[in-house]
């Protein structure tokens, strides 16, 4: 018996029961190969990836960039023919100073009412003053005419002024009345020249951010994707010119929903980036998908029909590189990675809160 426990046949035969005995212990992770490691390769670089597109229709008269080119922010990547933007802002422009003009032409026939209203006081003034005297003459005339010695003719006349006297002072007063109604009507119209005012700035503002926009500028500080525009193009509002990708840059993992117990904001992360030749960066977990994946799926899967088969799903980690690694600056959103969570780690305490 010990000669065949010897032989090398079944040595060898023992050796390969053992291994497999082990390498089913390590893909299940059962003892002794229990880890507090939790890693996944569904792991990849994001960014904010900004598509650059024209508020505004027109042919491309300027395309200052190349592809992947450096820019800041501020910088002019496309400029659209301005001509017709231009020549709208003059008209739009044109069109606010004839409603201040008309507004001006307001405010002094105001001042024109105002005047007549005064004059009209005048009027009713004098035809007061013309009434008493008027009075007056009659009142003597009358006396004189029960007396006997005024003629009938004056007696006429007197009656006569007295009564033109009276129609003066109607007269007056009405012309009193026309020119307060005619200031009224002129304040009431006010508002409705101060509305078109207002309405022909506006106007004007639009027109000139339809001739800003016709310049297209970085937002911020980054890199050009794939310049897509060409001088004499036409293009819409909408249309896809290029993206600009800033610096700015994290990882999301997709770890399996079995692997999540135990994770928490802040623990340690270690990520391998095959990009640059399985180099290990340090981060920390930042925060987790309110959802598993399959929730924000375009086409979700019914598992209510046909027959059920129990997959894990998958949870995305957001993960923040720490700062100081001068090699993150070579990574750009799409790239895989590696993200490797010690689990028994403690959180670090400035990261946790973020």
């Amino acid at each position: 018996m010990l000669k065949l426990f010897r032989s090398p046949p079944t040595i060898i035969a023992l050796l390969a029961g053992i291994a497999g005995v082990l390498l089913v212990l390590y893909a299940w992770r059962l003892p002794p190969f229990v880890t507090s490691v939790e890693t996944t390769d569904n792991a990849y670089i994001k960014g904010y990836v900004t598509i650059m597109s024209p508020q505004v229709s027109g042919y491309v008269v300027d395309v200052p960039v190349k592809d992947y080119q450096q820019v800041k922010e501020g910088d002019e990547l496309a400029r659209i023919d301005d001509r017709i933007y231009a020549q709208k802002l003059a008209q739009a422009r044109a069109a606010l100073e004839g409603q201040k003009a008309s507004l001006d032409n307001s405010r002094q026939s105001e001042l024109s009412a105002k005047a007549s209203i005064a004059s009209s006081q005048a009027q009713i003034d004098s035809a007061n003053a013309s009434l008493k005297r008027a009075q007056l003459a009659w009142d003597r005339v009358s006396n004189l005419s029960n007396r006997g010695v005024a003629s009938q003719s004056e007696t006429e006349a007197a009656q006569a002024t007295l009564d033109q006297a009276k129609a003066a002072v109607s007269q007056a007063e009405a012309a009193l009345e026309v020119s307060k109604q005619s200031l009224a009507t002129i304040i009431v119209n006010r508002s409705l020249l101060e509305a078109n005012v207002a309405s022909a700035e506006a106007v004007v503002r639009l027109a000139e951010i339809d001739l800003q926009n016709t310049k297209i500028v970085a937002p911020r500080d980054g890199h050009l994707g794939e310049v897509g525009v060409r001088i004499g193009q036409y293009v819409t509002a909408g249309t896809q010119l290029m993206a600009v990708v800033p610096e700015d840059v994290w990882v999301v993992a997709n770890f399996k929903e079995t692997q999540l117990y135990g994770m928490q904001i802040g623990q340690p992360v270690t990520i391998t980036v095959d990009a640059l030749g399985k180099l290990r960066l340090k981060g920390h977990i930042e925060r987790f998908s309110p959802a598993a994946g399959s929730e924000f799926a375009v086409i979700k899967a019914d598992n209510a029909t046909g027959n059920f088969v129990k997959i894990a799903q998958r949870v995305g980690v957001r993960i923040r590189f720490e700062a100081d690694q001068p090699s993150v600056k070579d990574l750009g959103p799409g790239l895989s990675v590696v993200v490797d969570v010690d689990k028994s780690a403690p959180p670090q305490q400035n990261t946790a809160s973020k």
